[in-house]
């Protein structure tokens, strides 16, 4: 699955909720998000107007490997 390239990091923060993410703090241009489903997690998302694929590749894995699943499905799940 390709990518989204226009995606803001307040969107991708909202996507992510359906994995139990919330919001926990912002720091400037960082907002960072946690979830307590299969363990405590924390991710730190730039909040820039649209990701930088390579960006949204790296915080995808991230969200796959906590949860025991590959990239291409939480794609899926989040952009489908």
């Amino acid at each position: 699955m390709k990518l989204p390239r226009d995606l803001s990091g307040r969107d991708l923060v909202k996507l992510l909720g359906t994995y139990g993410y919330e919001v926990t703090r912002q720091t400037g241009s960082h907002i960072r998000v946690t979830t307590h489903e299969g363990g405590k997690h924390n991710l730190t998302i730039p909040s820039h107007k649209s990701l930088r694929v390579g960006t949204l590749a790296a915080i995808l894995n991230e969200v796959a490997q906590h949860f025991g699943t590959d990239r291409h499905e939480i794609a899926t799940r989040l952009f489908d």
